[in-house]
């Protein structure tokens, strides 16, 4: 008994001891000698947070000896204060539209109004005119998804893996705008001076616009290339930006066999075909007029076929490839009397592909407005097919069919189709040119742009070269609209440079 009762005595002395020894450690006064106090030494995490304690100068324990309900309490805190910073995080990402955009790329307040505007007018733009489209708005402003109704059935399957086409397309409209707002103040005509002026333009650049260029071991022998390229190759450009008020693009669909645009086409003042479409024996349907044809490869190779589509010599072809020896052959032996010139155009990536896609570019380049027939954009088609021949293979018409969209809700171009075969059609929800100039201004600032957020057009030059002035170009016959233009620019020329991520440009400017 009295064994057991010193044995109860002496353990609550060495507890008492143990906690002394913390307090004085706790209040930083001197240790007594720990060997005249015989305790157990603590273990394990115990340890290393009583000597981190001990040790002089050392900083407080971030959790001082709080009590388990004390520390679970303070670690829910902390928790709750975590989440509530996220969730306004959250917030601010959602209501601004741009994450930390402003601050990484100074984003103003209108910048960011700009931008909100552009998104919601463009998703009641597309939910009004779209024929079923929607467009949800992405993580930002620039973000969108176009979604197909779900009872839209995929028939286009991609060559390679068999994948029938999805039915959302995510977009980006500050790339759009940034993009087609440049094409529209750009040649997309190659010419000498563009060639001359890029650096290293005839070794880089040159060869690469004729066919087995790389034989030619960089164009070291610049007479050959030149020999090549001469039938093609304009010194100067020979149109103008807003040379044509109103234009018309006209595709290959079979939708065009539906309703007779004929007699609509051919009140343009430009009319732009594709390839190797024929005019004769559909005129009811695709018109009689013909100004400017893109020829892809195939349909470069058989110029002189393609010569043959429309009144000798009245119609310009423009190829978007290489030019071919035996085009020159055909050029100069046939001969081919239409001007013949290559397509210098900016890079839209993988969101819509295609002849049509370069056709709208280069309309674009020239014309103030821009219509576009034939293009295999209403819902329900079932297989891609052209108007004068058997069905091919095509491109994917639901991705095209989005991007179009996307363009006519931009203010870019206007759709005529069967479904929208009313030629005094209102397309609602349109953003005014005022939005559409400060969307760009804010867009140009994400995206980096040269110049961005300037209002000087040479601002946004990449390369700047001075040209003589030379003869002066003739003005007196272009539209005022174009004279405008030219005079705000000081007659200095903007050249997309070609597979730029960042869309720079080469601009020639005239001496005075």
């Amino acid at each position: 008994m009295y064994q057991t009762e010193s044995k109860g005595i002496l353990k609550k002395e060495k507890k008492l001891v143990y906690l002394s020894k913390i307090e004085e450690r706790n209040e930083g006064r001197p240790l007594r000698d720990a060997r005249s106090v015989k305790t157990k030494k603590p273990a394990g995490a115990e340890a290393q947070r009583l000597n981190s304690v001990a040790q002089p100068g050392a900083p407080p324990p971030l959790l001082p000896l709080l009590s388990k309900p004390q520390r679970r309490m303070m670690i829910l805190k902390l928790a709750l204060a975590v989440v509530l910073a996220s969730g306004l995080a959250a917030i601010l990402i959602y209501t601004t539209g741009l994450s930390d955009f402003n601050s990484a790329f100074h984003l103003s307040r209108e910048d960011s109004e700009a931008l909100q505007s552009l998104q919601k007018g463009f998703q009641k733009c597309v939910s009004v005119n779209g024929l079923g489209l929607q467009a949800e708005m992405g993580s930002n402003f620039c973000e969108v998804t176009l979604r197909f109704p779900r009872e839209t059935v995929p028939m286009w399957k991609d060559p390679k893996t068999g994948e029938l086409e999805g039915l959302t397309y995510p977009l980006n409209l500050c790339e759009a705008v940034a993009t087609w707002e440049q094409v529209r103040n750009s040649t997309t005509v190659l010419t000498r001076e563009y060639i001359d002026n890029l650096p290293n333009g005839w070794e880089d650049y040159a060869s690469r616009r004729i066919n087995k260029g790389i034989q030619l071991n960089r164009c070291k022998n610049k007479t050959l290339c030149m020999e090549k390229l001469s039938l093609v190759l304009p010194d100067k450009p020979p149109f103008f930006p807003r040379q044509y008020d109103r234009c018309a693009v006209i595709g290959n669909s079979g939708d065009l066999l539906k309703t007779k645009f004929g007699k609509e086409i051919d009140s343009y003042d430009a009319v732009f075909r594709e390839n190797g479409a024929p005019i004769q024996n559909y005129t009811e349907y695709v018109g009689s007029k013909s100004t400017f044809r893109l020829l892809n490869r195939g349909s470069a190779k058989a110029i002189d076929k393609v010569a043959e589509l429309y009144d000798a010599g009245k119609e310009t072809l423009i190829i978007k490839t290489t030019i071919h020896d035996i085009m020159n052959q055909m050029i100069r032996e046939v001969p081919i009397l239409n001007p013949v010139y290559l397509m210098l155009g900016a890079s839209f990536g993988s969101a819509a592909k295609g002849t049509g896609l370069k056709a709208l570019e280069f309309a674009l380049s020239l014309c103030e407005s821009v219509d576009m027939y034939g293009f295999t954009v209403d819902p329900g088609y079932k297989e891609w097919t052209r108007y004068f021949s058997e069905s091919r293979q095509g491109h994917t018409p639901l991705q095209g069919r989005a991007y179009y969209q996307m363009m006519e809700c931009l203010g870019l171009i206007k759709i005529h189709s069967p479904m929208r075969a009313d030629p005094n059609r209102v397309v609602d929800w349109l953003p005014n040119r005022r939005l559409i100039t400060a969307a760009r201004v804010a867009s140009e600032k994400l995206l980096r742009r040269v110049g961005a957020g300037s209002m000087d057009p040479l601002a946004k030059c990449s390369i700047i070269t001075k040209q003589a002035k030379g003869k002066v170009r003739e003005m007196s016959r272009l539209r005022q609209s174009a004279i405008d233009h030219q005079k705000y620019v000081k007659g200095t020329v903007f050249y997309p440079l070609e597979h730029n991520r960042g869309h720079r440009q080469l601009c020639a400017v005239r001496s005075r």
